[in-house]
C-alpha cells in the first residue's frame, strides 16, 4: 500500500466549523466522482475537534496548534499510482481537485508527503461486537 498524508491548516478566511463542512460536504464527494480515474482505493477525513482533549497534552509538551484536519488517500501500489499520474485525465482530476482545496486549504501551510505504513500494535478484532 502507498499512501498519501495530507496535514491541513484551513484558509484564514474561514472558521474550523464553515472549513469543516467544505472539506466533507463539497470536497469529498468531489474527491469521491475523480476515485476511479485516481486508483484510490481509500479516502479518509479525520477532523479536528474543537477544544479537543489533547490541549492539556499539548501544553505540557510545548507542541504547536493541532492541524485542522488530515486527509489519508491509499493506493494499491506505487506502481498505481505512478500508472494512474501518468493519465492525462488523472492529472485533470488532480487540478481540479487543487484548484478546489485553494479555496478552504491554507496550501502554503499544509504538508503533504506519500508515505507506507509500518504496523506497530493493531488489535482492531477488540473494535468488534
Amino acid at each position: 500500500m502507498l499512501k498519501l498524508t495530507f496535514c491541513l491548516r484551513r484558509s484564514p478566511s474561514l472558521s474550523l466549523e464553515e472549513f469543516q463542512d467544505y472539506w466533507l460536504n463539497k470536497h469529498g464527494p468531489l474527491v469521491r466522482t475523480l476515485q476511479p480515474v485516481l486508483g484510490m482505493t481509500r479516502y479518509v477525513q479525520l477532523h479536528r475537534l474543537r477544544g479537543d482533549l489533547a490541549d492539556g497534552m499539548r501544553r505540557a509538551r510545548r507542541a504547536p496548534e493541532p492541524y485542522d484536519g488530515v486527509a489519508e488517500l491509499w493506493w494499491q501500489s506505487e506502481e498505481t499510482w505512478r500508472t494512474a499520474s501518468r493519465n492525462p485525465e488523472a492529472r485533470e482530476a488532480n487540478r481540479l481537485l487543487l484548484e478546489d482545496e485553494a479555496k478552504f486549504i491554507d496550501l502554503a501551510n499544509s504538508p503533504l508527503w506519500l508515505n507506507r505504513e509500518e504496523t506497530i500494535y493493531d488489535d482492531m478484532s477488540r473494535l468488534s461486537p
